[in-house]
């Protein structure tokens, strides 16, 4: 399954989600989701950005395309997806959870521990900083 993911960032805050449904159900997360048919990345993660989170989010830059592979106890594949994760910016709308989200906030960097968050999310959130900041952004 390919996955669409945003890394929406506000000077030194990134935008989080609690996932409401599988996978990582119950964890903070970025934003985003699969992919519809017919639908590019770049669609999709406006459109999750915007179902997830009520804001509406413009994709700046591609950060990379990561696996997310996830077993059972007995090791069987859960599910796999292809994350295709791009930095965002907010262009609009309101802050507010919505569609697979219990929650929604604005996450200070140096307050990332507190979130649990999985360590290939924490390393591309950090890339995406040092990313916006080589740029000048």
């Amino acid at each position: 399954m390919i996955g669409a993911g945003a890394i929406v960032l506000d000077g030194e805050s990134v935008l989080l989600v609690r996932r409401a449904a599988e996978p990582l159900k119950g964890q903070w997360s970025l934003p985003g989701g699969r992919l519809e048919l017919g639908e590019s990345i770049e669609q999709a993660i406006v459109r999750e950005a915007r179902e997830e989170t009520g804001l509406e989010v413009e994709p700046l830059r591609l950060l990379g395309v990561y696996d997310l592979i996830d077993r059972d106890a007995a090791g069987a594949i859960r599910y796999h997806y292809v994350l295709v994760d791009w930095i965002c910016t907010v262009s609009g709308g309101e802050l507010a959870a919505g569609d697979d989200a219990t929650d929604v906030c604005w996450a200070r960097r140096g307050d990332l521990a507190q979130y649990a968050l999985a360590e290939f999310t924490l390393d591309a959130i950090e890339k995406a900083f040092a990313m916006m900041q080589t740029a000048g952004a």
